[in-house]
């Protein structure tokens, strides 16, 4: 059936943020590529990006929104780990073998698929695709993207109101303006909260191929490095490489605020959990879901599906029992979520 169907952001059944991650599973090997017809019948697909499964973050967050499809549907799924120095056309292959073997929706998690989305979409086109985190044209495809400045803008409000030292850095894996996104409105809530407190910012390279999504070795050290700069609180949006800046804030003592998962209830990082103050919430689950469901229902996302504050695509956790201890913290931060949705406060994204 060809998918052209289209709902609006505000139709979007988003799953809901506690959707909970995990890094369980086996990962399929990728098949052969080529053009031509579907074999038709399969369920969601999922391409990884840098870093992969075991992110505790970007990734792990697809791979349990295709867990909950794959429990509700009862269909078979596929997930593809990505391949160290791969090209487009290595994307794009991934791709079109997952079209081609009749998987439906396949999505590419990350903006470097976008080149390859696009020209595998049109060629299979009664395939839905879905990128995370670009804007891809199709009539075919979904692009998910999120309000990621408003989570960082809240987490920006609780390191001002959680820092003793009047300092707190942001740790941004690669130097792009997906990541600058999360700088912004981070460096907005710090500010708004208390302007007399300073930012630290800092990006672990230029490029991915560098590994800033997938070197936590990097990502501890510039955490160290804004430590012994007095920072006390400690944003990353680093993906893997996040993991370093997470455990190098709890061997200093001071607070972490994770990205995009609930890291306080990540497994692999429970050692560090008590000093996890809070997480940005990006409800990449919810999103990859959603897709899936709309296909399964014979009504398929198309176009840009925004995730924002509003449909609960974006947020802060407050697993952390301490979160409730900072005074005055859940009150602000309640306060700005309100401005937020109402449009009195506008976050912006550079």
């Amino acid at each position: 059936m060809r998918r052209i169907s289209k709902l609006t952001r505000a139709a979007v059944g988003v799953a809901s943020l506690a959707l909970a991650a995990t890094a369980c599973g086996g990962t399929s090997n990728e098949g052969s590529g080529g053009d031509g017809g579907t074999e038709g019948g399969k369920g969601l697909a999922i391409a990884y990006d840098i870093g992969g499964k075991g992110d505790q973050s970007f990734n792990d967050a697809a791979f349990a929104g295709l867990t909950k499809a794959k429990d509700e549907f009862g269909y078979e799924t596929r997930d593809i780990e990505p391949t160290e120095g791969e090209t487009d056309a290595d994307k794009e292959q991934r791709l079109a073998s997952l079209a081609k073997q009749g998987y439906d929706p396949v999505i590419g998690v990350g903006f470097a698929y976008g080149p390859a989305m696009e020209a595998v979409a049109a060629k299979y086109p009664d395939t839905t695709f879905g990128i995370v985190d670009s804007v891809v044209e199709g009539k075919n495809v979904a692009s998910l993207v999120f309000a990621e400045e408003q989570a960082s803008y809240l987490a920006g409000v609780a390191a001002a109101k959680a820092t003793k030292t009047g300092t707190v850095g942001f740790v941004g894996g690669v130097d792009i303006p997906l990541i600058h996104k999360f700088e912004a409105g981070f460096k907005q809530g710090v500010q708004d909260t208390d302007s007399k407190v300073k930012v630290i910012p800092q990006y672990l390279t230029q490029t991915a191929e560098e590994g800033g999504f997938s070197s936590p070795d990097k990502g501890k050290a510039a955490a160290e490095g804004q430590i012994e700069k007095k920072a006390d609180v400690v944003y990353q949006a680093a993906g893997l490489s996040g993991q370093g800046v997470i455990e190098a804030a709890a061997k200093a003592k001071v607070w972490a605020i994770g990205v995009d998962s609930d890291q306080y209830k990540q497994a692999a990082l429970a050692q560090y959990k008590d000093y996890i103050l809070t997480s940005a919430l990006k409800d990449v689950g919810g999103a990859v879901y959603a897709l899936a469901k709309s296909v399964e229902d014979g009504k398929p996302l198309t176009g840009t599906q925004t995730f924002d504050l509003k449909v609960n695509g974006v947020g802060l956790s407050e697993s952390n029992p301490k979160f409730a201890e900072v005074e005055g913290l859940t009150d602000a931060v309640a306060k700005a979520k309100e401005g937020i949705i109402d449009g009195s406060i506008k976050v912006k994204t550079e």
